[in-house]
């Protein structure tokens, strides 16, 4: 229990305890009731209706003990006082209540926040296609679970292929952004021959779906992408960035390079604006690296005194065993930069490639041979 907490929970009975000093120390025409009435409100929306209850029947019998040791119990001020506690103990009780049903409600709601993302943006699996896999989702604010950030990951007779997007805008409208693209991510990857393709299908698909909408969104609704495909057996490397920032290529040795784009080219949605044909660039991904992609919550996090976080930088020269490792010392990181607060959701994806190819084992069955130990070479 932090110090704060502990604080919360002693402050109402220190309350008391000080009115009841306060009581003691001064005239007969000095009141402590105010501190006795404080009691029970700062319990109300801390402790448990029990407890609040008990609280606020404390105050009640302090204060009318207090006006019984100074001989005040039969003036009308006692009275008064006295009644004014018992209705400012059951307030307390009401307000106890309140906030019991809303922290009910609200942990309905991230429950249900929480299994929106789960099937709008499943995590994927630790290893896929002989890759191993890492994913992060990090909100900006907590307990927030859903935002515009995507990605996906799936196996094809392509090869491994992923994607990694941000949706403008937040809120329902974002989210239902970001279930069009994963699903027609999810039908294109399997069906498209050409990561290309799969971009094509993404646009349509948005385009689709900026004609259901109305207002501001049917018209600047977009998605930032970077689409890659590792294929098999070679292991090359291909990329297709559609306005996002640019993935990074971190070496078994320690190097980092960053896959800009040669061409730049306009975020997903955008094809009323301009339109030409999708290059997807290609190199080698040997062993031992890890092709990292993120979202602009990355390298748009600031420090204190508004300085950028430079993932490339940062992460040069390092070496992680495995995907989930670089994750957890990136996010780490970045809380470091920041200070703690982002202002923006940040979504991570890492795929390395295993420095060795594990031989699959092989499960050996018994042979189990009739006869006696006679037949026995």
């Amino acid at each position: 229990m932090s110090s704060a907490q502990l604080l919360v929970r002693l402050l109402p009975g220190l309350m008391i305890l000080g009115a009841i000093f306060f009581d003691l120390a001064t005239p007969a025409k000095f009141t402590a009731v105010p501190m006795f009435a404080a009691s029970p409100l700062i319990a109300a929306p801390f402790f448990s209706w029990r407890a609040t209850a008990i609280t606020g029947l404390a105050a009640v019998v302090g204060a009318m003990g207090m006006h019984a040791y100074n001989e005040t119990a039969a003036q009308i001020t006692a009275l008064t006082e006295t009644t004014t506690l018992v209705t400012v103990a059951a307030l307390a009780l009401l307000i106890n209540d309140v906030v019991r049903r809303s922290n009910q409600r609200l942990a309905s709601a991230r429950v249900i926040a929480e299994t929106a993302q789960r099937a709008v943006l499943p995590s994927p699996a630790d290893r896929i296609g002989g890759l191993q896999v890492a994913a992060r989702y990090e909100a900006a604010q907590e307990d927030a679970f859903i935002g515009g950030d995507l990605f996906a990951v799936q196996d094809t007779p392509y090869g491994v292929r992923l994607v990694v997007g941000d949706v403008r805008g937040k809120g329902l409208g974002a989210v239902e952004a970001v279930a069009v693209v994963i699903g027609a991510f999810r039908e294109a990857a399997e069906q498209e021959r050409s990561l290309e393709g799969v971009a094509g299908r993404l646009e349509r698909a948005l385009a689709r779906e900026g004609t259901r909408r109305s207002g501001l969104d049917a018209v600047e609704g977009f998605t930032t992408a970077v689409l890659a495909e590792i294929s098999r057996p070679v292991d090359a490397l291909r990329v297709v960035n559609r306005g996002h920032p640019a993935p990074l290529l971190l070496y078994a040795d320690g190097r980092v390079d960053m896959l800009e784009p040669s061409e730049a080219a306009l975020p997903l949605g955008m094809g009323d604006l301009g339109s030409w044909p999708d290059r997807a660039e290609e190199r080698p991904l040997p062993p031992g690296a890890t092709l990292l992609l993120y979202t602009d919550g990355l390298s748009e996090a600031r420090d204190s005194h508004g300085v950028f976080y430079d993932p490339g930088e940062r992460l040069s020269g390092r070496i992680f065993p495995g995907p989930e490792e670089l994750l957890d010392a990136l996010v780490a990181d970045v809380r470091r930069h920041t200070g703690g607060g982002t202002t923006d959701d940040m979504a991570l994806l890492a795929v390395m490639r295993p420095t060795e190819r594990q031989p699959r084992k092989r499960r050996t069955v018994p042979v189990v041979r009739a006869g006696t130990d006679d037949d026995r070479p």
